[in-house]
């Protein structure tokens, strides 16, 4: 299965720009024969603190969502986006996987960034995601939640491929590739990490979207061009492969852990 995993430089709060970006970035990779793309965490406005100017119903309906699915379905490709949720008195930050021109299933960020005050304007959501298909089973997180290892074992019992879009600084880019493959050598599962690049809002962001696989191992260029997609070609299969050589997940003492929490 083909990924292609962006490095957008999303022009900040500028919605109409970002969407003409995400068009052509998405007419290429249909073009190379992509299954999924993916972009970064509030695709079409950078990572704003102005929830109130841009956020939009959660579901279908909504222009962000009318223009992803319009896209999916012209393109025949599934797309994994980020975007603002409103609600009655409050805002989330959400992930969205399409495919066939369908909103098949929405998650919203279990840890706002507090250090960047993304807590005082989101609320955090308080449900995994685990979207199961005929041909792959796939989680999704966002930005800040990569530090929780918890959410990931949780949602790798099932999942294949778990991916994380974000808006991460060029100023901690080391702690991204660290504990992207982290994730992925703990849960023996692939990961894909789809990041920003460019300036947004004052703060610097590098060329450093990655793909992992269950091994650990770097899939995709150590060092890529500033912008421009990335290509991952996933055998799914091999998740089951590896976990049954190196059963790691057998020897997990997930009670005993519960126990250490008390």
């Amino acid at each position: 299965m083909r990924f292609a995993l962006t490095q957008m430089d999303i022009v900040w709060e500028n919605p109409v720009e970002n969407r003409r970006l995400c068009t052509e970035l998405t007419e290429q990779a249909a073009a190379q024969g992509c299954d999924w793309i993916v972009f970064p965490e509030m695709t079409l406005t950078g990572f704003t603190m102005h929830p109130e100017l841009f956020a939009e119903p959660e579901g279908i309906g909504s222009s962000t969502a009318d223009f992803f699915c319009s896209l999916s379905r012209g393109l025949s490709i599934g797309i994994i986006y980020g975007y603002i949720a409103a609600h009655a008195d409050s805002y989330t930050n959400r992930l969205v996987y399409v495919r066939d021109g369908m909103i098949l299933q929405e998650y919203a960020k279990l840890h706002p960034f507090s250090f960047g005050e993304e807590s005082k304007h989101y609320i955090a959501g308080d449900k995994l995601s685990i979207l199961s298909l005929p041909d792959i089973c796939i989680s999704g997180f966002i930005c800040y939640d990569l530090r929780f290892p918890e959410i990931f074992q949780a949602v790798s019992r099932q999942a294949e491929l778990i991916v994380v879009i974000a808006n991460w600084p060029a100023s901690r880019i080391t702690h991204w590739h660290t504990l992207l493959q982290a994730r992925a050598i703990e849960n023996q599962c692939f990961i894909l990490g789809v990041n920003r690049t460019g300036h947004g809002n004052g703060i610097s962001y590098t060329a450093s979207s990655a793909a992992y696989a269950p091994t650990g191992e770097l899939l995709t260029p150590a060092a890529p061009a500033d912008t421009g997609t990335l290509y991952a070609d996933l055998d799914l299969s091999d998740v089951a492969l590896y976990r049954e050589s190196f059963p790691l997940k057998a020897d997990r003492r997930e009670s005993l852990y519960q126990t250490f929490y008390h």
